[in-house]
Order: C-alpha cells, then structure tokens, then sequence
C-alpha cells in the first residue's frame, strides 16, 4: 500500500476537511495574534488548531510517515514518505479577513512532492495534483484542471503575494519580469497557485519560501501541465525561491529577466 495513492488522496482529503472545519471556525472572529518574529510574523490559535487536527488523522493512518508542518516540530519517519502540512498558508490575509488564505498538503518522498491539495476553506474550492488526478472540486462541481497555453510574456498575467517580493535584489528581479507581462497582481498566497493550475494566470514568481509553502502547489501546478522551478531552473521544494509557469517558453523568458 505504500504507493496507493488513492489512499493517500483520501487520507489528503480527511486532513483538509479537518483543517476547513477548524479555520473556518476561527475565520473572522475576535483572535489573539502571536508573532513568531520581531517583524511581525503572525501566528494564531486557528494555525496551531488546524495543523494538530491534520497531525491526528496522521498519527491514526499513516503513523510510519514523517511530517514537516509549520506550526509543530518536525517527525522523522520510518517509511519513504513525508507529509508537508502548511495549516494557514496566508495567516496575513486570514487575520485581514481576506479570503485568499488557504491549507496546504502535500505528500513527499526523497525527490520531491508527489500529491497536493490547495483547499480554500472559505470559497469551498479544492484543487488536487498528483498520479491519475488534477481536478477542481467544490461541493459535487468537479473538472479537471489544466494550465493555459500562453507563450509570450506580453500576453501574461503573473501573480505573486507581495509587491517587495524578497530582498531588494529579488524584487528587482521580479519587477523586470512584470514590467513585461500584461497584468500584475498581488495578494493571493497560495490561490494565486491555485489560479494558474486552473487556467487562469500564466505566472507565479515568488521567493523566501519555505518548503510547507511551495510542495502543494508544485505537486497541483505539475500535474495540471505546468512547470515549477526555482529562479535557477532547478528544483523548489525545499523552498526558496519559485518560478511557476503554465508552458516551457513562458518559463524561459521568465527565468532570463529574473538572472539578467
């Protein structure tokens, strides 16, 4: 059983569930707001909630697995795989009451993410990536996702969360980029991922990334068509930077301005 990833899909869908039922509850009430940094990285109750929620399910299902989360220590497992739990990815939005924030899982072996789903509890969508599967769901409405087919730059919309993006350098670099694109815009954390496995964005560029914050949506993006890398081409899940591009020529003139 320990490549069926029908299982795993399930189990995926279990955690997901469990997260959406407890940020849900949180969503838009009176929080108390920690910071992990001095420079405000926010943190609440609904983070730690939903993550250990996720981590339960696990502990009954999947217990030989080890599992990276943002908000709990990291488990070693026994078996080839590890779960990548990212409870709120866009704990900003998610305290501003915005509705881009969403939960990431993700499922690992040594090479890299071979399963992730991207819920988005408050607009109740679901894209899932992985062997056999890229679909959209929300409530009994499913279809399959697939990026589209732009190639140029000029007829691009590319997306990332932060107008500073990284270091001064990095923003530079992203800022070529848009400049040469057809749209920019800002916000969305892990929808905008979501948004480009859908069809409906061309680009994603982003930097400072941790691992829970990329797997998911590498695994979401690939399987819709589209290719992840870091800003080198290399691979992105153990965070960093990434560049998320729905076809191989929209990669590599993007690749070109962020290093030129």
């Amino acid at each position: 059983m320990d490549d069926d990833f029908t299982e795993f899909r399930g189990i995926a869908e279990r955690m997901a569930d469990a997260a959406r039922d407890v940020t849900l509850r949180h969503f838009r009430t009176e929080l108390r707001i920690d910071s992990k940094r001095s420079d405000f990285d926010p943190v609440t109750a609904a983070d730690r909630e939903a993550e250990a929620a996720m981590r339960a399910i696990l502990a009954e299902t999947r217990p030989d697995d080890g599992i990276l989360g943002e908000e709990a220590a990291t488990v070693a497992g026994t078996s080839r795989w590890t779960w990548v739990l990212d409870p709120i990815d866009g704990t900003r939005a998610f305290i501003s009451g915005m509705p881009t924030w969403g939960v990431l899982i993700a499922l690992c072996d040594a090479g890299g993410p071979r399963l992730g789903l991207i819920d988005q509890p408050f607009t109740g969508e679901r894209f899932a990536g992985g062997p056999g599967v890229a679909a959209w769901t929300r409530g009994d409405a499913a279809r399959a996702l697939g990026v589209r087919g732009t190639t140029e730059l000029a007829e691009a919309t590319i997306l990332t969360t932060f107008p500073e993006v990284g270091t001064e350098a990095e923003a530079a670099a992203f800022h070529r980029v848009a400049r040469a694109c057809r749209l920019t815009r800002y916000g969305m954390d892990c929808y905008a991922y979501a948004l480009l496995a859908a069809g409906h964005v061309d680009l994603v560029i982003e930097a400072g990334l941790q691992a829970y914050d990329i797997c998911a949506p590498i695994a979401v993006i690939e399987a819709a068509g589209g290719i992840v890398t870091d800003w080198q081409g290399g691979p992105a899940h153990d965070g960093g930077t990434a560049l998320a591009a729905a076809t191989p020529e929209l990669h590599a003139a993007a690749m070109d301005l962020l290093n030129g």
